[in-house]
C-alpha cells in the first residue's frame, strides 16, 4: 500500500505526523505512544491488535480540513 505524507507539527522530522493510505482513504498517524495506566484503563472495546498514539491538537486542525476528498464537499454543499 501507498502512504501520501499529509504534514507535521514537528520542526525536526520527527513525530507527530499524518498520513493517508491512498488505496482505503485512511488515516495512519504517527506519535508518541500513551502509557499513561490513568488513561489506558479509560479506553473502551480496545482489540489486542491496537494502539494509542498523543498527538497535538494543532496537528489535526492544521491538517484534517484538507482531507475532505472535491466530491464528498461537493456533495455536503447541495
Amino acid at each position: 500500500m501507498t502512504l501520501r505524507f499529509i504534514g507535521t507539527t514537528s520542526e525536526n522530522g520527527n513525530c507527530p505526523t499524518l498520513y493517508e493510505i491512498v488505496e482505503t482513504g485512511e488515516i495512519l498517524v504517527q506519535g508518541d505512544r500513551e502509557t499513561d495506566p490513568g488513561h489506558l484503563a479509560q479506553l473502551r472495546d480496545v482489540k489486542p491488535s491496537e494502539t494509542f498514539v498523543r498527538i497535538p491538537r494543532e496537528l489535526l486542525t492544521r491538517f484534517v480540513p484538507g482531507l475532505v476528498s472535491p466530491a464528498v464537499d461537493a456533495a455536503t454543499k447541495e
